[in-house]
Protein backbone atom coordinates (compact mmCIF):
# COMPACT_ATOMS: atom_id res chain seq x y z
CA UNK A 1 0.00 0.00 0.00
CA UNK A 2 1.31 3.42 -0.93
CA UNK A 3 2.05 6.08 1.67
CA UNK A 4 2.94 9.78 1.48
CA UNK A 5 5.89 9.05 3.73
CA UNK A 6 7.59 7.42 0.72
CA UNK A 7 9.55 9.88 -1.46
CA UNK A 8 8.69 8.12 -4.75
CA UNK A 9 4.98 8.13 -3.89
CA UNK A 10 5.06 11.86 -3.07
CA UNK A 11 6.85 12.58 -6.34
CA UNK A 12 4.15 10.61 -8.20
CA UNK A 13 1.40 12.61 -6.48
CA UNK A 14 3.14 15.92 -7.23
CA UNK A 15 3.50 14.93 -10.88
CA UNK A 16 -0.22 14.19 -11.02
CA UNK A 17 -1.09 17.47 -9.27
CA UNK A 18 0.98 19.30 -11.89
CA UNK A 19 -1.22 17.78 -14.63
CA UNK A 20 -4.19 19.80 -13.38
CA UNK A 21 -5.13 23.18 -14.83
CA UNK A 22 -8.10 25.56 -14.98
CA UNK A 23 -9.72 23.39 -17.67
CA UNK A 24 -9.59 20.11 -15.73
CA UNK A 25 -13.08 18.64 -15.45
CA UNK A 26 -14.39 16.29 -12.77
CA UNK A 27 -15.36 12.79 -13.86
CA UNK A 28 -17.81 12.66 -10.94
CA UNK A 29 -18.95 14.88 -8.08
CA UNK A 30 -19.75 18.58 -7.94
CA UNK A 31 -16.43 20.27 -7.15
CA UNK A 32 -14.49 22.39 -9.61
CA UNK A 33 -10.76 21.77 -9.91
CA UNK A 34 -10.05 24.84 -7.73
CA UNK A 35 -12.46 23.63 -5.05
CA UNK A 36 -10.91 20.15 -5.12
CA UNK A 37 -7.40 21.57 -4.76
CA UNK A 38 -8.48 23.70 -1.77
CA UNK A 39 -10.35 20.73 -0.25
CA UNK A 40 -7.23 18.56 -0.52
CA UNK A 41 -4.98 21.24 0.97
CA UNK A 42 -7.34 21.69 3.91
CA UNK A 43 -7.41 17.91 4.38
CA UNK A 44 -3.61 17.71 4.39
CA UNK A 45 -3.38 20.63 6.82
CA UNK A 46 -5.58 18.55 9.14
CA UNK A 47 -3.45 15.43 8.61
CA UNK A 48 -0.33 17.44 9.46
CA UNK A 49 -1.85 18.84 12.64
CA UNK A 50 -2.00 22.40 11.34
CA UNK A 51 -5.75 22.48 11.97
CA UNK A 52 -7.63 20.47 14.58
CA UNK A 53 -11.09 18.93 14.55
CA UNK A 54 -13.05 16.92 17.10
CA UNK A 55 -14.31 13.45 16.33
CA UNK A 56 -18.03 13.25 15.61
CA UNK A 57 -20.36 11.15 17.73
CA UNK A 58 -21.06 8.85 14.77
CA UNK A 59 -17.32 8.55 14.20
CA UNK A 60 -16.81 7.52 17.82
CA UNK A 61 -19.36 4.74 17.30
CA UNK A 62 -18.23 3.33 13.94
CA UNK A 63 -15.12 5.26 12.87
CA UNK A 64 -12.54 2.55 13.61
CA UNK A 65 -14.58 -0.07 11.76
CA UNK A 66 -14.98 2.26 8.76
CA UNK A 67 -11.24 3.06 8.84
CA UNK A 68 -10.41 -0.62 8.51
CA UNK A 69 -12.51 -0.77 5.34
CA UNK A 70 -11.10 2.53 4.02
CA UNK A 71 -7.49 1.34 4.36
CA UNK A 72 -7.98 -1.67 2.09
CA UNK A 73 -5.64 -1.70 -0.89
CA UNK A 74 -8.19 -0.41 -3.41
CA UNK A 75 -9.27 3.03 -4.63
CA UNK A 76 -11.71 5.05 -2.53
CA UNK A 77 -15.32 4.70 -3.67
CA UNK A 78 -16.89 7.61 -5.52
CA UNK A 79 -19.29 10.10 -3.93
CA UNK A 80 -18.66 9.18 -0.29
CA UNK A 81 -19.85 11.84 2.17
CA UNK A 82 -17.34 14.42 3.33
CA UNK A 83 -16.96 16.26 6.60
CA UNK A 84 -19.15 19.41 6.27
CA UNK A 85 -16.25 21.80 6.94
CA UNK A 86 -14.41 20.33 3.93
CA UNK A 87 -17.21 21.08 1.46
CA UNK A 88 -15.96 23.83 -0.81
CA UNK A 89 -17.94 26.59 -2.50
CA UNK A 90 -16.75 29.61 -4.41
CA UNK A 91 -13.85 30.21 -6.76
CA UNK A 92 -10.20 29.38 -6.07
CA UNK A 93 -7.03 30.27 -7.98
CA UNK A 94 -5.88 26.96 -9.46
CA UNK A 95 -2.19 27.88 -9.72
CA UNK A 96 -2.06 29.10 -6.09
CA UNK A 97 -3.96 26.07 -4.79
CA UNK A 98 -1.70 23.68 -6.72
CA UNK A 99 1.42 25.33 -5.29
CA UNK A 100 0.02 25.16 -1.76
CA UNK A 101 -0.97 21.48 -2.06
CA UNK A 102 2.47 20.61 -3.47
CA UNK A 103 4.14 22.43 -0.57
CA UNK A 104 2.04 20.37 1.85
CA UNK A 105 3.10 17.16 0.09
CA UNK A 106 6.72 18.16 0.59
CA UNK A 107 6.10 18.76 4.32
CA UNK A 108 5.29 15.11 5.10
CA UNK A 109 8.89 13.94 5.73
CA UNK A 110 9.16 16.41 8.64
CA UNK A 111 6.14 15.01 10.51
CA UNK A 112 6.68 13.04 13.67
CA UNK A 113 5.13 9.72 14.59
CA UNK A 114 2.04 11.08 16.35
CA UNK A 115 -0.55 10.73 13.57
CA UNK A 116 -3.68 12.88 13.87
CA UNK A 117 -7.32 12.92 14.92
CA UNK A 118 -9.64 12.50 11.93
CA UNK A 119 -13.15 13.93 12.51
CA UNK A 120 -14.77 10.61 11.58
CA UNK A 121 -12.17 7.82 11.83
CA UNK A 122 -10.63 9.00 15.11
CA UNK A 123 -6.94 8.86 16.01
CA UNK A 124 -4.67 7.50 13.28
CA UNK A 125 -1.08 6.41 13.81
CA UNK A 126 1.67 7.44 11.37
CA UNK A 127 1.25 4.37 9.14
CA UNK A 128 -2.51 4.82 8.90
CA UNK A 129 -2.04 8.55 8.27
CA UNK A 130 0.39 7.98 5.40
CA UNK A 131 -1.87 5.46 3.72
CA UNK A 132 -5.08 7.47 4.17
CA UNK A 133 -3.47 10.69 2.96
CA UNK A 134 -2.31 8.89 -0.18
CA UNK A 135 -5.73 7.33 -0.77
CA UNK A 136 -7.48 10.69 -0.33
CA UNK A 137 -5.15 12.44 -2.79
CA UNK A 138 -5.34 9.56 -5.27
CA UNK A 139 -9.15 9.61 -5.10
CA UNK A 140 -9.39 13.29 -5.99
CA UNK A 141 -6.69 13.12 -8.65
CA UNK A 142 -8.59 10.24 -10.26
CA UNK A 143 -11.72 12.38 -10.00
CA UNK A 144 -10.00 14.92 -12.28
CA UNK A 145 -8.35 12.31 -14.51
CA UNK A 146 -4.84 13.05 -13.24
Amino acid sequence: MKTVFDQTTREELIGRINLLDENSQAQWGKMTVGQMLRHCSMWDEMAQGKTKYKQSVLGKLVGKLALKDMLKDEPVKRNLPTVPSFKMTGEYNVAEEKAHWIKLQNDYPQLGDAGFLHPFFGHLNKEQTGRLVYKHADHHLRQFNA
